[in-house]
């Protein structure tokens, strides 16, 4: 099997899914080079103005936009707290896929968020990670017992979790 396949040649091996096939792409490419430092390191720091917009249109359910706005951010971050920025883009993208009715990429982004916070615990940059991780992981519970066909039953606006912040 040459490494641009991820099929194997056993025709009762599955297909590789999205989570197989992004396991075997290397990391993403930070701009500038990557800072090496703790990931915690700039935990203390105040928020960057972006941050405090994205968690605003976050709150406010505005899902799309705050990816929009914390993408930027993440992508022009090179320190560890990047993932800050971007584990909370993954719970508003998952949110916003929710509210689509796209079952598959609503848990997928969930998930990815949650473990992308998971370091930044309890607390980073203002944002109470902590209670950000229980609240998504209790929507994402939740979105799995509705299934693909409840979630269209169910209004993201009163499910979602809000980002707590103290700047």
């Amino acid at each position: 099997m040459s490494s641009g396949s991820a099929r194997s040649s056993d025709p009762n091996t599955p297909p590789p899914n999205s989570r197989d096939r992004k396991s075997t792409r290397p990391p993403k490419r930070v701009p500038g080079g990557a800072i090496d430092e703790n990931t915690r390191a700039r935990c203390d720091e105040p928020a960057p103005p972006e941050l405090i917009r994205g968690i605003e249109q976050f709150n406010a359910g505005e899902f799309f936009e705050q990816h929009e706005t914390l993408e930027l951010l993440w992508r022009d971050t090179r320190t560890p707290n990047r993932g800050l920025y971007h584990g909370i883009l993954q719970i508003g993208v998952g949110l916003h896929h929710w509210r689509n009715g796209n079952f598959h990429g609503a848990t997928t982004l969930l998930e990815e968020g949650i473990e992308r916070l998971r370091p930044f615990v309890p607390r980073c940059q203002g944002v109470e990670v902590d209670t950000l991780i229980a609240d998504a992981t209790a929507a994402r519970e939740r979105l799995i017992a509705l299934g693909a066909e409840g979630m269209r039953r169910v209004d993201i606006a009163w499910m979602a979790p809000r980002i707590r912040f103290t700047p």
